[in-house]
């Protein structure tokens, strides 16, 4: 095992680059950093038509809440792959594939996140932000929405967990992400396979065990923050 990585480590971290494309883990985690980054907003957009008092509204966001989340991810990339090209007349770069996909269909899940913690708000909330003269949008957008973020930023990190988990699944349209160098690197160790996918998975482990724990973290500071909060309305 130490053999392979002492072979193959630099592989394994940043692919070929600079003589080739930007691969390995770096690309594992610029795909799940880009992912999470375009998935937010439409997130946010989709819990407030979630949300929203607008009948067809939240039909829309509902149709599209369920239809993604009924089919796997595998099926969205492959969508993407071979039918998006053909409807826009000219082909796209493997990653951006894999990341529409990833952002399509993470955005159905964080969706129903950002959602919860909407609902999960008081309903004196909105009460007290109309009493003040507000309207919808300072109202959603000053009020709400800080307030809902923030109780869910542990469901936040833990979804970039998951998209680390899914991007492995770009090694079937040969993004060169950690898995699909690892399977290189099986081609070309043909004798090694329990060290070589022994080290992808210790890989995998070790950086969503890290957003775990950092993910438990922030739900104690949540908890902490919001037991002062009762205390000192308590108080006062």
């Amino acid at each position: 095992m130490l053999e392979i990585i002492r072979d193959y480590g630099l592989m394994l971290l940043i692919g070929e680059y600079p003589h080739g494309k930007l691969g390995g883990l770096a690309l594992t985690l610029i795909i799940s950093i880009v992912s999470l980054a375009v998935t937010f907003p439409c997130a946010v957009l989709i819990a407030l038509a979630r949300t929203a008092q607008s009948r067809p509204l939240k039909a829309v966001a509902s149709g599209f809440v369920h239809c993604v989340r009924a089919i796997p991810l595998l099926m969205l990339i492959f969508w993407a792959y071979f039918a998006l090209p053909m409807v826009i007349g000219f082909p796209i770069d493997a990653t951006y594939t894999l990341i529409i996909a990833i952002v399509i269909y993470q955005t159905a899940y964080l969706g129903e996140i950002i959602a919860a913690g909407i609902k999960g708000l008081p309903n004196g909330q909105t009460e007290a932000a109309k009493a003040l003269g507000l309207s919808y949008i300072p109202t959603t957008f000053r009020v709400i929405l800080p307030q809902a973020i923030f109780n869910v930023i542990p469901g936040i990190v833990n979804q970039l967990t998951t998209i680390i988990k899914e991007s492995s699944l770009g090694s079937i349209i040969a993004v060169s992400e950690l898995s699909y160098v690892m399977l290189q690197v099986n081609s070309n160790e043909v004798t090694k396979p329990l060290q070589i996918f022994g080290i992808l998975a210790a890989t995998y482990f070790i950086l969503c065990f890290a957003l775990s724990q950092a993910t438990n973290w922030l739900e104690r500071r949540i908890a902490n923050r919001r037991t002062g909060r009762v205390i000192v309305e308590a108080v006062a």
